[in-house]
């Protein structure tokens, strides 16, 4: 049966209307809530962008080497899952202040948007609680501290006292600073000097605002008053950042 050009052209306008209301097949974002940014990081095969570095020691290259400083990606230790990867941190804190940290940039925000962070940290812990040590207990006396920023975290020389200070605000030990707050401690829960998961985060969002090239700068870190060897592992950090 023959068409004339009318019926044809009607047959073409109808099937562009039916192509233009018909829903779309493209994938969700994985089902977030719009404007709210949540990154995971598992570090099961590497750092994923985090470095690590120290601060509250002295510069003093004889004493440098003393304090066995190390920051890398390594496997969890017994007795958890040695398959799994994670952030590994140790340092002597000969000084009765060592600050051990880490710091990851996050990009893509909106340049000038204030944002509210909160961080989802796990660690792993091989002191048990009520430790006794030099100095102050190696679990309740190390506290863990966490932040979002708008800088770089760095440790800079202080002329003054020869020393390596943090450019944030993180305050000392048991004090909570501007930029950095105490999230909980290192001992890990139980009456067991094993390595042990704990979970911490900080219940008062963090705010922070984003820099002009839509940049934020997420870190965490042992400020310690025990006197002896900590070897932390991260082993996941979560952050939640939603614009205010």
């Amino acid at each position: 049966m023959k068409i004339s050009i009318t019926t044809y052209v009607g047959y073409l306008i109808i099937s562009f209307t039916l192509f233009g209301t018909m829903p779309s097949c493209k994938k969700s974002s994985g089902g977030q809530t719009p404007g709210i940014i949540t990154q995971d990081f598992s570090f099961s095969t590497g750092s994923e962008g985090w470095t690590g570095d120290f601060a509250d020691y002295p510069n003093d290259p004889l004493m440098i080497p003393m304090y066995q400083l190390a920051f890398g990606h390594a496997t969890l230790p017994t007795p958890l899952n040695t398959s799994e990867g994670a952030l590994r941190q140790s340092g002597m804190n000969h000084s009765d202040d060592l600050f051990m940290f880490i710091k990851k940039k996050i990009t893509g925000l909106q340049g000038g948007q204030t944002y509210s962070v909160t961080l989802h940290i796990e660690i792993g812990s091989n002191v048990a609680n009520n430790m006794v040590g030099i100095g102050g207990s190696p679990g309740e006396s190390v506290y863990i501290k966490a932040g979002a920023v708008a800088v770089e975290p760095l440790k800079i020389l202080n002329t003054v006292d020869n020393h390596f200070r943090m450019n944030i605000d993180k305050a000392n030990q048991s004090q909570s600073g501007t930029d950095m707050k105490v999230i909980g401690n290192f001992a890990n829960g139980t009456n067991n000097n094993i390595y042990t998961l704990k979970q911490l985060s900080n219940t008062t969002p963090f705010t922070v605002k984003a820099d002009s090239a839509g940049e934020i700068w997420l870190v965490a870190g042992t400020d310690s008053g025990f006197e002896g060897l900590t070897t932390i592992f991260y082993n996941s950090i979560k952050a939640t950042i939603r614009p205010q």
